[in-house]
């Protein structure tokens, strides 16, 4: 698949509930409105992008067969609304152990989608609960929209708010991405 643009969503409270560690399976529940929001963009030919902190694999909270289960569960469950995910890429890295490129907000797995599916990030949407999920549209130039959840904390959103959008629901943030005008192509075949 060959594209300009594509949407970058953080998964853990953005796609499904953040329990903190999402470690099994059984456990997962979408995001109200999440699959219909994913589906719309599906339906205009967006590439749907997940990069993800998962740092419960590095501090041994959780194997990656684990993390695997959970993810299968989240393309089963957008699959049951004619959802999907496009790719995702995962830091399985814990923050105990240094900085690395991969981890958000830092740009590693960003840049590698970039080269994986011929995007342009400065054309790119970057949808997230946290400031970190979100931080990279500033550094690669796209366009942030920051969803926030409980898990939000105020400085997050007032971080947001200085730079990007603040939307309710991933639902009204695709409807931005999507709406007349915007840099998404294929807004205009998306009802």
């Amino acid at each position: 698949m060959a594209s300009d643009a594509a949407v970058f969503l953080d998964r853990d409270g953005t796609i499904n509930v953040d329990t903190i560690f999402v470690r099994r399976a059984s456990d997962v529940a979408l995001l109200p409105g999440v699959a219909r929001a994913i589906a719309r963009l599906n339906a205009a030919q967006v590439p749907v992008i997940v990069v993800t902190n998962q740092s419960g694999i590095g501090r041994g909270v959780f194997t990656r067969s684990e993390y695997d289960a959970v993810a299968a569960r989240i393309d089963e469950l957008l699959a049951l609304e004619n959802a999907r995910i496009t790719a995702t890429y995962v830091c399985p890295h814990s923050p105990d152990d240094g900085t690395c490129d991969c981890r958000k907000p830092g740009t590693l797995l960003f840049r590698a989608a970039a080269t994986d599916f011929h995007l342009d990030l400065t054309a790119c949407w970057y949808a997230g609960d946290r400031w970190r999920d979100v931080a990279p549209a500033l550094e690669l130039g796209g366009h942030g929209v920051l969803v926030p959840t409980a898990h939000t904390t105020a400085a997050d959103i007032e971080q947001a708010r200085a730079t990007m959008l603040v939307m309710p629901t991933l639902g009204d943030a695709v409807d931005r991405m999507l709406a007349p005008g915007s840099l998404l192509p294929g807004a205009d075949r998306v009802p």
